[in-house]
């Protein structure tokens, strides 16, 4: 799979998620669906790698290439 043109951003938080954007290469993109959220199989498949917990939480319409991903952070 093309692992090595899949794009990871640093991680960014706020009070309660750390959050993260991933740009998928445009060939992979034809992939994403348009009509629902990701599951973890589904970006899985597509190439993407990462810890667990992280959760695709929106759609960007007008780019869809890049997957946005949170997962809570831990309670303090």
């Amino acid at each position: 799979m093309a692992h090595k043109q899949i794009y990871y951003s640093d991680k960014y938080t706020d009070d309660l998620y750390e959050y993260r954007h991933v740009v998928l290469p445009r060939e992979l993109a034809k992939q994403v669906p348009k009509s629902h959220l990701m599951t973890e199989d589904e970006w899985r498949r597509l190439g993407v790698q990462q810890s667990l917990g992280w959760v695709h939480y929106m759609i960007h319409e007008p780019e869809p290439h890049i997957l946005l991903f949170r997962r809570p952070l831990p309670k303090q």
